[in-house]
């Protein structure tokens, strides 16, 4: 497999977790402690700390020196990486629906001109 299909799969597999996504909405707003990010959640910082390293792991946040913090931050370039995946299905969803609404309109139209037939007898 070659290193951006990994990459993918990390990002994927970071981003299948509830807590980890909950986390990623909240560095979007801006950098956080591990003791800020602590604090909405029902989890101990230890748990916390486990989420920050598949994340970081996935290269979808960073973590900073200042002083005696480290806040951690977003890096949103591997969710593009994702966006971009995902869109090359969009087409084929796109042109799944246009099919679909040709079946529709042609079920329609017969049934149209079925039902015109009818009062006609």
């Amino acid at each position: 497999m070659q290193i951006a299909g990994q990459q993918l799969d990390l990002v994927f597999s970071a981003l299948a977790d509830p807590t980890r996504r909950a986390i990623l909405a909240r560095l979007a707003t801006g950098e956080a402690t591990v003791n800020e990010l602590v604090e909405p959640f029902e989890l101990s910082q230890p748990t916390i700390s486990k989420h920050l390293k598949v994340l970081e792991g996935a290269g979808l946040v960073t973590r900073g020196r200042d002083a005696q913090f480290r806040p951690v931050r977003l890096n949103a370039l591997p969710l593009k990486s994702a966006a971009q995946w995902i869109g090359d299905y969009r087409r084929f969803w796109e042109e799944s629906f246009d099919r679909l609404d040709v079946y529709v309109s042609e079920l329609h139209r017969k049934e149209q001109q079925h039902g015109r037939k009818r009062r006609r007898k």
